[in-house]
Order: C-alpha cells, then sequence, then structure tokens
C-alpha cells in the first residue's frame, strides 16, 4: 500500500466570501432569508437540518444561482454569472456528477484541462495523491464504493489549488479511516491559508474539523461563532455543570444559597448544577469554595458540546 502525504501546497493567497443580507425564494417559499457571513481563512462548518436552505446558500456562493435579494461577492466580486471566480473556487456538491466510464485519473484530469492548467497531468497526481486515491486511479469509477467517488469528486475540486472550496456534505459513504483523513487534509488546506466552508449533518465531523460554525435554522442564521461561545450567550437558557469537591454535600448546600444557582442534584459521582449566568456562575464557585474549606476537583460544563448548543438553538 502506497503512502501518500495529505499535506496542502502552501497558500500563495488568500480570499474572503462575503454574503450581504442574502435572501433566495422560490415564489412564495423562502429558502434562505436575510442571511450575512464573512468567511476568511480557515474551516467553517455549515450546520442546519433538512430544509434550512444550506444547499441553497452553498449555490449561491458557488454563483449556480442568483440571490433573490443581497449580494454574493467573491473578494469583492459578485460570484453570479463571472466565471472567473472559478479559478479561485472549488465546489464539491452533494449531487453526485461523475461519468462512471472514465478513471479517477481521466476524471480529475478533464476537469485539470478544462481549467486549462498549465501542467494538467501533474496537477491531476498531484490532486489524486491529497485525497489517497493514487492505488486506485486507473480503475473505472463505477468500480468504486461511494467513499471512493466522493474522494474523487474532492480531488477534482482541488485540482486547480483554489483559494476557497465549497463542500456540501463531503465525508458521505466514508469509512472511519476515510473520515479522517479528510479532516486532516481540511486541516491542512485551512491551515495552509484557505477558506473553506463545509455542510455536514454529522455533529461531531463538524466539532472536530471546524474552528467556527455557521448554524442555519428555517432559512435563517441562528448563529455564528466558535460553538462554545455561542452556548455562553444563550442567558435564555440555564447553563449545566458536573461538579466533584472533597465535600459535595456541604458544597451544595452553599450553592443552593446562590441566586445565580437556579438548581443543584448530588448524585454519587459529584453535584449537577444549573446556572443562570455562566460567567457569574464560574466566578463565584471558587469564593464559596474556599469559604466552605471545600475544594472543587472537577468542574465541566454538560450542555456546551456542539450538539447541545445545536440542539437549542433548532428548539428555539
Amino acid at each position: 500500500m502506497t503512502t501518500t502525504s495529505t499535506a496542502a501546497p502552501p497558500a500563495t493567497a488568500t480570499s474572503t466570501l462575503d454574503l450581504a443580507e442574502v435572501s433566495r425564494w422560490y415564489g412564495n417559499v423562502v429558502a434562505v432569508n436575510n442571511v450575512s457571513m464573512s468567511l476568511g481563512p480557515g474551516v467553517t462548518g455549515l450546520l442546519g437540518p433538512n430544509g434550512a436552505g444550506k444547499t441553497t446558500l452553498l449555490h449561491m456562493m458557488a454563483g449556480f444561482l442568483t440571490p433573490s435579494r443581497g449580494a454574493v461577492t467573491l473578494d469583492g466580486r459578485p460570484t453570479w454569472r463571472n466565471p472567473e471566480v472559478y479559478r479561485r473556487l472549488g465546489l464539491v456538491s452533494e449531487r453526485e456528477a461523475v461519468h462512471s466510464f472514465l478513471t479517477a485519473y481521466e476524471f480529475v484530469l478533464a476537469t485539470a484541462k478544462l481549467h486549462k492548467l498549465p501542467d494538467p497531468q501533474a496537477a491531476a497526481r498531484r490532486a489524486i495523491d491529497m485525497v489517497e486515491m493514487a492505488d486506485a486511479q486507473d480503475r473505472r469509477i463505477g468500480t468504486y464504493s461511494k467513499g471512493m467517488r466522493q474522494r474523487t469528486r474532492v480531488a477534482a475540486a482541488l485540482v486547480h489549488d483554489p483559494q476557497v472550496l465549497l463542500l456540501d456534505e463531503p465525508f458521505n459513504g466514508m469509512d472511519p479511516r476515510q473520515r479522517l483523513h479528510m479532516m486532516e487534509l481540511l486541516h491542512s488546506l485551512g491551515d495552509a491559508g484557505r477558506t473553506i466552508l463545509f455542510s455536514s449533518h454529522i455533529l461531531e465531523e463538524v466539532e472536530q474539523v471546524s474552528g467556527t460554525v455557521q448554524v442555519m435554522v428555517a432559512g435563517r442564521l441562528a448563529a455564528s461563532g466558535d460553538f462554545r461561545t455561542i452556548r455562553r450567550l444563550m442567558t435564555n437558557r440555564p447553563h449545566v455543570f458536573a461538579i466533584r469537591s472533597t465535600d459535595d454535600r456541604a458544597l451544595a448546600v452553599a450553592l443552593m444559597a446562590e441566586t445565580s444557582v437556579s438548581g443543584v442534584e448530588l448524585g454519587r459521582d459529584g453535584l449537577t448544577v444549573r446556572a443562570g449566568d455562566y460567567g457569574a456562575f464560574t466566578r463565584m464557585l471558587p469564593k464559596v469554595a474556599l469559604a466552605r474549606g471545600v475544594r472543587v476537583q472537577q468542574l465541566v460544563p454538560e450542555d456546551e458540546s456542539l450538539e447541545s448548543v445545536f440542539s437549542y438553538l433548532v428548539e428555539a
């Protein structure tokens, strides 16, 4: 088995993708409603339930759809009816469009030639190596698994070394090893200065790969930023903490008297505490513990995972 590197070539330039009050509707159906965001270098995850408008948003970013209102620009230039953006942008759509009678090498080479690259053969080999498809590059795509077809499509999107990469559910069909490799590749591309946005319905993937998340609910942008920061800004929902200390019972009694605490449960493994204000609680806890002569051994936010944040936003 041939071992290849997942390292991306160094970025020579960076690009920014901007959406300004973008909406898209079909008759009376609003698919995307007044979305504004700015995407720069790094990896961003796009989350949302089915029908939230993620694919419509990606298609407008890629210049496949025109906004009904607002503007989508890449480095200040509109993506709609602007073929020049494809020199700097790569797209992997959710819908498969791969000719089964071609080999992976032939498919990626054809894409390189469409981009009029100076050495399309070398570019195709480099992109295929990046997605670990070199061993199977001469087999027909029709014989591939879904994960292999997906990696071939990613190679085609990377063949011209774009500054911006848009991926709609890129991990579909990949086995665990392929997923890990793709995560490493996206990390390396983002670290090299590429602007990457990928949608996924698997929260663990987004949590592991992206530093920033964009959450869409019913066509609107419900939240944007680091998911832990988003959670801490949710003042309308109590925060849940798991606490272990040298005297859980004494600490529970003390915490129940605090105004920032809305509930305390004492269990075999420690305390479960609900607090209305994250900052006020974390500042208060050490003082209360010190006054009672109790040492806090563990303090863990129990509902600060991406899964909890996403559930809260969708339910809101």
